[in-house]
């Protein structure tokens, strides 16, 4: 039941409380986050997306799927990355897919599965960014939603927690933000990297749920990646 409200959660739009834009100046530093945008017969779709290497892209396996939980055909995937009102870092088609072998039984979503990761047809020339392995506020949320769909919209300030296997956040989403990163910076030093530790998976009015990174993801980077985090 919990389960079941969490993704009827997710169908609703969040109040007028939404992640407010990121200033210009600071895209620069955000380009590894982008949109991936599905396309297909009289229909098209919009999630957040992170590169985590050179040609993959960590979303939430529910982007990939159709209105029935059937898989999305690839050719139908495409990821821009950093794209801020027409300009962007560099974009790909998806070649491939793996969602997280425990996303979805018998077309039912397993919220707390809800991982993909993308193999584009080439490689990015845009930094990647890597895993984290903190689970503390302060939490921070980037991504594009519906209102905003043509730049970045962040909050740097989230609190949380866990919930079960989730993270709970205190921070509401839109539609658009599903797949977007859940950031960290694992030290108070100024030049930190942000860090990814968790996926934007659902939301209501009040807080967001989000899906840590775990261990199916971490042994896909590493084995055969070029790219290791």
């Amino acid at each position: 039941m919990r389960l079941l409200l969490a993704l009827l959660l997710l169908a609703q739009p969040a109040a007028a409380q939404d992640l407010p834009p990121l200033p210009p100046e600071d895209h620069a530093q955000f380009t590894a986050i982008g949109r991936v945008n599905t396309r297909g017969y009289n229909r098209r779709g919009m999630c957040s997306g992170t590169l985590i290497a050179p040609a993959l892209v960590l979303t939430a396996a529910h982007c990939v799927a159709g209105p029935e939980g059937d898989p999305v055909r690839p050719e139908r995937l495409h990821f821009v990355a950093g794209w801020f009102g027409g300009d962007y870092a560099d974009h790909a088609d998806v070649a491939s897919y793996e969602v997280h072998p425990e996303a979805y039984r018998d077309h039912r979503l397993d919220i707390e599965h809800d991982l993909a990761l993308l193999t584009l047809t080439r490689p990015l020339d845009v930094a990647p960014l890597t895993l984290g392995s903190t689970s503390a506020p302060p939490f921070a949320l980037v991504g594009y939603h519906d209102r905003r769909p043509n730049r970045l919209s962040a909050r740097f300030d989230c609190d949380g927690a866990r919930d079960h296997a989730l993270l709970r956040l205190s921070c509401p989403v839109r539609h658009g933000n599903s797949g977007g990163p859940v950031l960290v910076q694992e030290s108070d030093a100024s030049d930190e990297p942000w860090r990814v530790i968790g996926v934007v998976s659902a939301t209501n009015a009040r807080s967001s749920l989000a899906v840590p990174v775990d261990e199916w993801l971490r042994a896909r980077l590493t084995r055969g990646s070029p790219y290791t985090p």
